[in-house]
């Protein structure tokens, strides 16, 4: 966009930059400052003459979103493409008079999947892709919009599938690691530790620990990679017992995975008569699930995660309508076609400009603060959480907007 346009755009939507809005499920949320999400004048959007749409339609507005979706990769795939539908329609339910119509397209999870899908969707009028979820469909997707002129929002977390006019929408892992990292350089945390897998994942979270560690001023004793295979803990064990020897000086332990690669490092530690009393045990979003938050062994351990006050509502919602309670990331594909709605109602002609989808004040969801780099990547506001034992309470607030960082 030009630089004429674009003071021609500021001078129509006045703050939208600075304060898009959106609505989420009867509730008013609005990005940074309030504003309006009535039409603007002179702005509406004649659909004209469309192409015929094929395969499963959600909505009835004029503007066309497709949303890619791994329908038949089978497994969790076909079980995650399912619940992020039934989230894109819950989204529609929820947004008054919401002027979009979803085009679900199938991927099966592939890049030739994504390609097609992309290619099926943009040619019956999609202006804005939502989707896909996995990286190799993203790619062949990206392969096809990116060359048609078309935005696309997708849910992967892999970086390298991020671009200018690809932006990812899904929870970063290094935004986990700068924040989480970040606290406890706050809290004078200065000689830190870690215990990563050794993956792809362990890859990306160790470059980020790295960065994030200088930033704050902090010192790196010990960085230890481990790899599990099925239930087999032996190496993940074996690591943590050659940590042991240099635990004393550390501060914070940085220990990403879920599942019970935390609890069984504190309890190795421990049943070595470890002396873990300065240590600060550290997580990320990951550490997000009940039994984390009701396992004693993990009280007092600090992690990073989106505010779950939206998700609480979202999910009582969900499982009213579709009789189970959703996954975490369901709120993705709401988030995800609530952006959309939005801009159409808020945005006009321009509503899928990437100088409004990349505006620095970004745009509040279910899952609070978040807005797109131009590069694709994303940055979240996020909460730090204290394990208690019995649950976890929040000791460091998400920020409320980027300007002010609260």
């Amino acid at each position: 966009m030009q630089v004429r346009q674009r003071h021609m755009l500021r001078g129509r939507l006045g703050s939208l930059v600075r304060a898009a809005a959106f609505i989420f499920g009867g509730f008013a949320i609005a990005a940074c400052q309030s504003s309006s999400l009535g039409t603007i004048p002179g702005q509406a959007i004649a659909p004209g003459a469309q192409p015929q749409v094929t395969g499963d339609v959600v909505g009835t507005g004029s503007v066309r979103v497709g949303l890619l979706l791994p329908m038949t990769g089978g497994g969790s795939a076909t079980s995650i493409a399912t619940v992020f539908r039934n989230s894109a329609e819950l989204a529609l339910a929820n947004f008054p008079n919401a002027d979009v119509q979803l085009l679900v397209k199938d991927t099966a999870g592939t890049a030739e999947g994504g390609r097609a899908a992309a290619q099926a969707a943009i040619g019956e009028g999609a202006e804005l892709i939502l989707g896909p979820v996995f990286s190799p469909a993203v790619k062949g997707a990206a392969a096809v919009s990116k060359s048609s002129g078309i935005p696309m929002v997708a849910f992967s977390t892999d970086t390298s599938a991020a671009s200018r006019g690809v932006y990812l929408l899904s929870f970063l892992p290094e935004g986990d690691v700068r924040r989480i990292i970040s606290y406890a350089g706050s809290q004078n945390k200065r000689s830190f530790a870690a215990i990563l897998p050794n993956d792809s994942y362990g890859a990306v979270v160790e470059a980020a620990f790295r960065q994030e560690v200088g930033r704050v001023g902090g010192r790196i004793v010990s960085i230890q990679r481990y790899s599990l295979s099925g239930s087999d803990t032996t190496d993940l064990v074996a690591k943590t017992n050659a940590l042991a020897s240099n635990i004393g000086q550390v501060d914070a332990l940085f220990i990403p995975a879920g599942g019970g690669v935390a609890p069984l490092v504190v309890q190795t530690l421990t049943q070595r008569g470890t002396n873990l009393g300065q240590v600060k045990f550290l997580g990320t979003g990951q550490w997000d699930t009940p039994q984390m938050r009701s396992n004693p062994i993990m009280a007092g351990s600090w992690y990073s995660g989106p505010d779950d006050t939206g998700f609480k509502s979202f999910a009582q919602r969900y499982q009213s309508r579709f009789g189970s309670p959703p996954p975490r990331n369901a709120t993705l594909a709401y988030d995800g076609v609530t952006l959309a709605a939005g801009l159409v109602r808020s945005a006009g002609q321009q509503r899928f400009d990437l100088s409004i989808l990349t505006n620095q004040d970004g745009f509040i969801g279910i899952d609070g603060l978040f807005r797109f780099r131009r590069n694709g990547e994303n940055q979240r506001g996020l909460a730090i959480y204290q394990l208690t034992g019995s649950g976890a309470q929040i000791v460091s607030p998400a920020p409320r907007d980027f300007r002010s960082g609260s």
